[in-house]
């Protein structure tokens, strides 16, 4: 086995990553879904999305971000949580880079629906991509020895 399987194969450095990302998500989740209309207002100051979607994703993504932790950190459908999680990512680096552009300081509502939690935009975009990179590393993982239900799918 070369150096390069080796890191693939590495199940203990996954269940690290795995458990990191999936507890990022779950606590990015719990204040919008505690607090959903600050979260639209949040959504709504992205100036992205027609009115009419607004409240529908502010209900919605923090459901589907705790999903995904969840089942993430339980190694129960790894794959399909790592590719909502990494879209997810995308789309949140999409926002902020267009706000970016648009010199717009925002409120970006990752962990926080205060508007107190503002943070700069590059270290937002930063963030995300290391969270990226690591979500691309677990989905060319194979490691299945710690998860609930295994697949090598």
């Amino acid at each position: 086995m070369d150096a390069r399987d080796k890191i693939l194969h590495n199940d203990y450095l996954a269940l690290v990553l795995r458990v990191f990302v999936g507890v990022v998500f779950v606590y990015a989740s719990i204040d919008k879904i505690v607090e959903p209309s600050q979260f639209a207002r949040i959504i709504y100051n992205y100036h992205l999305l027609p009115e009419t979607l607004i409240n529908l994703l502010a209900i919605i993504m923090p459901w589907v971000e705790l999903l995904c932790g969840i089942v993430l950190i339980l190694g129960i459908q790894k794959k399909g949580s790592l590719l909502l999680i990494n879209v997810m990512l995308v789309v949140f680096m999409v926002a902020i880079g267009i706000n970016l552009f648009r010199n717009v300081d925002l409120e970006c509502g990752c962990f926080s629906v205060s508007s107190k939690s503002k943070e700069h935009a590059w270290g937002l975009l930063l963030r995300d991509i290391g969270l990226l990179a690591v979500g691309i590393y677990l989905l060319i993982n194979r490691s299945v020895r710690f998860d609930l239900i295994k697949s090598r799918s």
